[in-house]
This record gives C-alpha cells, sequence and structure tokens, in this order.
C-alpha cells in the first residue's frame, strides 16, 4: 500500500482522498521510515509539499538501495527545471503538482505495476493480531477502553490497526470517535463467501489519526443477520491487512462475541470496583476458562480504579485469581475528551490514564513493534476444526 508523508493534516487528507482504499498517511519522515521498517508489502511512497526538497532528495537516494522495491512519487506547489532535477538525480520516480490529485494516482498505479514487476505479485502471508475488549458488564468504560487502546497501538502511525465495533445493537464507537461512516457491517451481510480485502476496505472510515473503523450498524435490527460466519471472514479478511485488529464487543456472551473471542490473539476484560461487576467478570472468566478461550493471553485492565471506593487491586486479584494488567483511575478529564471526540491519548497524551493505557499497548505489542508474521492463513481443515470446535463450545455453553 502506499504511505503518504506530510506534516500538514489537510494535505494529507486530500492526497489520501487520491489513493487506493487502506493507503497509511504519517506526518513526517521519520514515522515513515518507523512504519516501512514494519511492513516490506509497501510499494510506493509519496512525499506531499510541505516536505523540504532536501529531506525528500534525501529519502530518494537512502530508499533507492536500501527498498529499490519502494517508488518515491514527490508531490511539489510548483515544478521547476530545478526541482525536477535534483529529484530525478536522487532517484525519485515521479513528480507532480500538488493540485494535479489525477497525476498522483496514475504516478501511485504505475509505482504499483513496478513493484509487481520487481517482487513477482505472490509474497509471504501478513497475518494480524485481534485484541478483543469485552465486559459482562455494561456501563464500565469498555468502548472508551477500546477506543483509546487502538489509537495507542497505532503508535503515532506506525502501526495499522482496524477498530471493529461488535456491539451491534448499541455500538458507540463512531460517536465516540465524532465519525460519520457511510458504511458499516451491515454493508456486509449476505457476503460470507465472497468478502475480501477491496470490498471490506470499502466499508471502512478513516480516523485521522492513522486509525481504520468498522462501525455497527446504525439500526438494532440488523444484529440478527450478521451471523458468526461473517464476523469470522471480517477479522480473518483484516488480518491480511492490519497489524492490529481492536474488537469492541457487546456485553454478553452472544454469538457474535462469542466468535470474536474464538478468533482473538489477546483478550483485554474491563472491569470497575464494584462488588456486582467483580462478580460478573468472575463468571465471565470462568466461562472462558471452560470454553478455553485466550487461555494465557487475558489482560485484566481495571477503570475509574479509586482506591476510595474501598475495594483495591489486590482484592480484585485475590477475587479474579488474575493479576491486574493496567488500572485506569477516574478523572474528569476522560469524560471531557469522550464528549469533545478527541480519545484522552490524543487530547493529553500525557495524563496518567494515556500512560496506563499506552503501556498496556506496549505490553500487548510485546518488545518489537513488528507486526506478527509467523502464523499462516488457515487452511480448509484448519478451519472446518475451528468450525467443529465452535460448535462444541456453544453446545458446552448452552447447557
Amino acid at each position: 500500500m502506499p504511505v503518504v508523508v506530510d506534516p500538514e493534516n489537510e494535505t494529507l487528507a486530500s492526497l489520501l482522498a487520491a489513493l487506493p482504499t487502506g493507503a497509511q498517511g504519517v506526518g513526517s519522515v521519520d514515522r515513515m521510515l518507523a512504519w516501512l521498517t514494519q511492513h516490506s508489502d509497501e510499494y510506493v511512497v509519496v512525499l506531499g509539499p510541505h516536505v523540504s526538497l532536501e529531506e525528500a532528495v534525501g529519502v530518494c537516494e537512502s530508499l533507492r538501495t536500501t527498498r529499490p522495491t519502494v517508488s518515491v512519487v514527490l508531490v511539489r506547489g510548483t515544478l521547476d527545471t530545478a526541482t525536477l532535477t535534483s529529484a530525478m538525480k536522487a532517484g525519485a520516480r515521479d513528480v507532480a503538482q500538488t493540485e494535479d490529485l489525477p497525476a498522483v494516482e496514475a504516478a501511485v498505479a504505475r509505482a504499483y505495476q513496478l513493484h509487481v514487476a520487481l517482487r513477482g505479485p505472490s509474497g509471504a502471508a501478513h497475518v494480524g493480531k485481534v485484541v478483543t475488549v469485552f465486559s459482562p458488564k455494561g456501563g464500565v468504560g469498555k468502548t472508551t477502553m477500546a477506543v483509546n487502546l487502538a489509537l495507542a497501538l497505532t503508535d503515532r502511525g506506525a502501526r495499522k490497526v482496524c477498530l471493529v465495533d461488535l456491539d451491534l445493537a448499541f455500538g458507540d464507537v463512531a460517536i465516540t470517535m465524532q465519525l460519520f461512516p457511510t458504511h458499516s457491517i451491515e454493508q456486509a451481510v449476505g457476503a460470507e463467501d465472497s468478502l475480501d480485502v477491496a470490498m471490506l476496505e470499502g466499508l471502512l472510515t478513516r480516523h485521522h489519526e492513522s486509525l481504520m473503523v468498522l462501525a455497527a450498524p446504525p439500526h438494532p435490527d440488523v444484529r440478527e443477520r450478521v451471523s458468526a460466519q461473517l464476523v469470522t471472514r471480517v477479522l480473518r479478511t483484516l488480518r491480511e491487512n492490519y497489524d492490529y485488529i481492536v474488537v469492541d464487543t457487546a456485553p454478553a456472551f452472544d454469538e457474535q462475541t462469542l466468535t470474536a473471542l474464538d478468533e482473538t490473539d489477546e483478550c483485554v476484560i474491563v472491569a470497575t470496583l464494584d462488588v456486582p461487576t467483580l462478580k460478573n467478570v468472575k463468571v465471565a472468566l470462568e466461562t472462558m476458562e471452560m470454553l478455553n478461550i485466550a487461555q494465557d493471553h487475558r489482560h485484566l485492565l481495571l477503570n475509574r480504579a479509586d482506591d476510595a471506593v474501598g475495594i483495591g487491586p489486590d482484592k480484585v486479584e485475590a477475587i479474579l485469581g488474575m493479576g491486574v494488567a493496567a488500572r485506569v483511575e477516574s478523572s474528569i478529564d476522560i469524560a471531557a475528551a469522550t464528549n469533545s471526540g478527541t480519545p484522552i491519548v490524543l487530547e493529553k497524551p500525557t495524563h496518567q490514564s494515556s500512560t496506563a493505557i499506552r503501556e498496556l499497548a506496549a505490553h500487548l505489542a510485546g518488545d518489537s513493534v513488528a507486526a506478527p508474521t509467523s502464523a499462516s492463513t488457515p487452511d480448509q481443515t484448519a478451519v472446518e476444526t475451528t468450525e467443529s470446535d465452535r460448535v462444541a463450545r456453544r453446545f458446552r455453553l448452552r447447557r
């Protein structure tokens, strides 16, 4: 996919709009270089007009030898002989004017053709991680935590992250981020056997902080038409193109949530320090243990965690039988940030809550920011086994 670099958000958005869905936007050359170190399948870098010519020439000269399959397209406000000469000598594949977006689009298409010719159309499959955020009780701030965790996992554009709202009846991810999606998972209903990356990308909504969102349906009645098979297809398709897929779930073990949990690599369980919630979480953990869900990959996030309520982290750990992975204290700043449409990790990156969430994101990502590549796409036999296991799990749960 293309990587676009420009420090001006408006220009960045304009360039991204002209490029294939899934193109990544970053604000600096440093972020672009960090991105390229983690993604071997990128084929073009588009340097916007607010990247200085000197810096652009340096990028061209560097990538020409270190990443010869990655083309550089230089976008300038005005074109003159000196600029063209410098760019071509440094190794830029194309130069286009800022206002000529069709020319930028054509240059990126040519870069892709060159990439295929140099490397061939086949290559190692990209396999991302699914991080499911779950709580058996509503009102604990699960969606707020999911949104902030997804933003933290992007690492300011260094990772490709998609946030999926699987609270299909009353999902709040879009409104929390003040997004107004034109499509949602509803448009994928019926495409269980044909859904691919290109189709799914067309249903996503871009957040300006390098995050893509698959919104919940606008009406609760759609929930019954979103099958477990479709949820599986969506998550496995997103794995092909994203480093992390963060799933916000409904506060219940419904069919769609159980399917997401079946597909999850890491499960973040959100709880608050009140007896009813802790009771429900304990029952949920016992259920997950029975169904063998996310064994050794469950992480407890305490939200609104104030010692003044009389239940401390030590008591929580004793009640639930698991350690606390992250603790976010009550703060009016979190609510204010959510109401403004700018989540706390963006509004106040040095806030205690932001730090706690970023540390959890770092823990989930591991010491290295590299996306997982060792797993492979399940073959048909593996899929059939998974489906058999899932049926058995449902039967055991219903008993």
